[in-house]
């Protein structure tokens, strides 16, 4: 064989051998991500009650799901979650990395820390706060051996309160990750730029005004999908720590989603309700790809 057939031929299986290592892979996210995500949407409109039932029902199902209280009341719970979870994280977030971005000693020590609660999962983290927010274990019970009899914390049995101890949790457990993400952001913003602006007076303040945080506008984009994901999803944190109550008080999308498929036998309503999470997350993230792919293309 000459020399040009040997390259021709390792060319064409250098091309080749990639394709063949990813084909697997491909062939199993293509069945198991979104042939389930087709299977789901037929479900969707189909007469499922406690199986599969292939009949088709037309929109009835989407009607069932938004004429559905306990529907509504997942959104509503989810909108104060989400608006909370995003905010609080984003602000804490900011707050911690521009704390370690001072150059303190035992900034080597506090990143651990801080980023630990990310390395758990929700239901550790959901487990760990209803021990310690539950009223005859936790905080409330400890303030009273203490002395502080007066001392009251019920927000894990109060309808009214429930929610915002997955706020807590949710908050506890993601800020440190978010700090992350504003820190790389902070220690990329060219210093030449700050010492210029600090030669002409400008306060550290009115430095992070008009110079750093407009700087950070890539990273509170990328914080805000990254979150706003996690809380459309957010089923974990809520069962570990509430179950969705007390009664429906802490009910989110993806809770109301599991109970109506598995427990109350109305599997077409949950597939309905599973498909508008993900033109929800889909919403979100989608322009967002769009926006960086546009971007790559221009540079």
């Amino acid at each position: 064989m000459s020399s040009q057939g040997k390259y021709s031929s390792r060319h064409f299986w250098q091309q080749l051998l990639p394709k063949i290592v990813i084909a697997p892979s491909f062939a199993l996210i293509l069945f198991f991500v979104y042939g389930f995500i087709a299977w789901t949407t037929y479900i969707s409109f189909s007469r499922s009650r406690m199986l599969p039932n292939y009949n088709l029902d037309g929109v009835r199902p989407y009607e069932k799901l938004w004429n559905s209280l306990n529907w509504q009341v997942a959104l509503e719970n989810l909108a104060i979650f989400g608006i909370l979870y995003i905010v609080i994280c984003c602000a804490l977030g900011l707050l911690l990395a521009i704390l370690l971005d001072q150059k303190i000693r035992i900034e080597g020590g506090l990143r651990p820390i801080f980023l630990y609660p990310m390395a758990l999962s929700f239901i550790v983290t959901g487990t760990a706060w209803k021990w310690f927010l539950n009223p005859g274990l936790g905080l409330e019970k400890t303030m009273h051996e203490l002395g502080w009899e007066s001392f009251s914390f019920d927000w894990l049995i109060n309808p009214d309160m429930a929610i915002y101890t997955i706020v807590i949790a949710g908050v506890w457990q993601t800020s440190g990750f978010v700090m992350a993400m504003f820190l790389a952001g902070l220690r990329g913003i060219d210093s030449e730029m700050l010492k210029a602006a600090q030669l002409d007076g400008a306060s550290s303040f009115q430095m992070y005004r008009r110079i750093i945080i407009p700087q950070l506008r890539p990273v509170f984009l990328s914080a805000f999908i990254v979150l706003a994901h996690m809380a459309i999803k957010s089923y974990d944190l809520v069962i570990a720590l509430t179950g969705g109550g007390p009664g429906n008080a802490t009910a989110m999308p993806a809770t109301f989603m599991y109970s109506y498929t598995f427990s109350r036998n109305q599997m077409a309503v949950g597939s309905a309700s599973a498909i508008i999470m993900l033109m929800t997350i889909a919403a979100i993230i989608i322009p967002y790809l769009y926006s960086e792919l546009k971007e790559k293309k221009h540079e």
